[in-house]
């Protein structure tokens, strides 16, 4: 049995509904305005947490390292310096941004991409950390995390089988004990063709730990769906408008569609409740819409039961259908007018 993870003042657990987080990434912009509107756009909506990125574009790569050329990329053309210039959240922002989200009442955390960027979270006191898919082979930063001793989220994407089982091995031989795998596919968007939800529980079964789902899909089908296979913590990309643009701005959320993920995904995780055959409380007097015996003409006495004066009908106050065998052909003792239930004094 796995156990819970408490992160903050939530539980992630298999009695807790699902833990979502809210990622800003870069999409306030470079606006420090826009990134505490994200917060309040965040709790409105609903969430549990919300985070942020931290890393410089010198932490995260070198100028001139690559130009990204991908006709099919979303920053295609673009240098790999320059977009994140554009995407990363100034160090300086993040203590404002964090100490503003615990007053509307999120949990706020962020992915760390070196290990100075530990060091700066850590003198935040964030309660957990999440690694990104390309990141979770940096043996460097997975060790730093752990001796952090913090619950730790860890997304899967661009990663095989080998890759995932060696860092979570590394994680767990550190004594990583709170650990939640991520289910992502790092494209972006990326295509619900390519989604594979039903790795979820495959992954959940064979690292026995947790698991949720990192989701850069439009829209939030997915997600939901990801809920019904075991899914406890959902993150999704978040922008307060698409068109006002940015790095991340065309596979975010909007707030109607990230309040809707809120409440969908605590529907569809209190539609799971447990294996259950019984008839419920509240069906119960719904029982009487089952189907019964009726007369659908009139009977008179002596005569027989057929196929063109008895049949099944609701609702359900004559004789059960698995007698109709025994009910044809057995003479009527009493005149019986058309829809009457049949009872078993009604034959000789």
């Amino acid at each position: 049995m796995i156990g819970e993870i408490q992160i903050g003042n939530k539980k992630i657990g298999y009695s807790n509904k699902p833990f979502i987080i809210a990622e800003m990434s870069g999409n306030h912009n470079q606006s420090l305005e826009r990134a505490l509107a994200i917060v309040d756009a965040a709790a409105d909506c609903g969430v549990d947490a919300i985070k942020l990125q931290t890393y410089t574009p010198d932490t995260i790569t070198i100028k001139g390292a690559y130009q990204i050329d991908d006709n099919q990329s979303l920053w295609n053309g673009r240098e790999l310096y320059d977009l994140y210039s554009e995407a990363y959240t100034p160090w300086e922002w993040h203590k404002e941004i964090f100490d503003y989200a615990q007053k509307r009442g999120l949990i706020a955390f962020s992915s760390p991409f070196d290990i100075t960027a530990v060091d700066f979270l850590e003198s935040l006191n964030v309660p957990a950390y999440k690694i990104a898919s390309f990141e979770n082979t940096d043996w460097t930063l997975l060790k730093k995390v752990a001796a952090t001793k913090k619950p730790i989220i860890m997304s899967t994407g661009a990663s095989s089988l080998n890759d995932i089982t060696e860092s979570v091995q590394l994680l767990k031989s550190l004594g990583v004990k709170d650990l939640v795998l991520l289910k992502c596919t790092s494209t972006y968007p990326a295509s619900p063709l390519n989604t594979n939800l039903n790795t979820i529980p495959h992954l959940e079964k064979l690292f026995n730990c947790w698991v949720g789902l990192s989701d850069h899909t439009m829209g939030i089908g997915a997600a939901v769906a990801s809920i019904a296979l075991g899914a406890k913590v959902v993150e999704k990309h978040f922008t307060i408008s698409r068109a006002d643009g940015g790095v991340d701005s065309t596979f975010s959320l909007e707030p109607q569609e990230l309040k809707l993920l809120v409440e969908e995904s605590e529907k569809a995780f209190q539609a799971l409740g447990h294996i259950s055959y019984d008839i419920l409380d509240s069906e119960k007097k719904n029982l009487l819409f089952k189907r019964s015996l009726y007369t659908v003409a009139d009977i008179k006495a002596g005569e027989k039961f057929t196929e063109e004066n008895f049949s099944s009908k609701r609702p359900g106050l004559g004789l059960h259908t698995k007698f109709y065998d025994q009910v044809i052909h057995k003479t009527c003792k009493e005149d019986l007018k058309k829809g009457t239930p049949i009872k078993w004094e009604h034959f000789e």
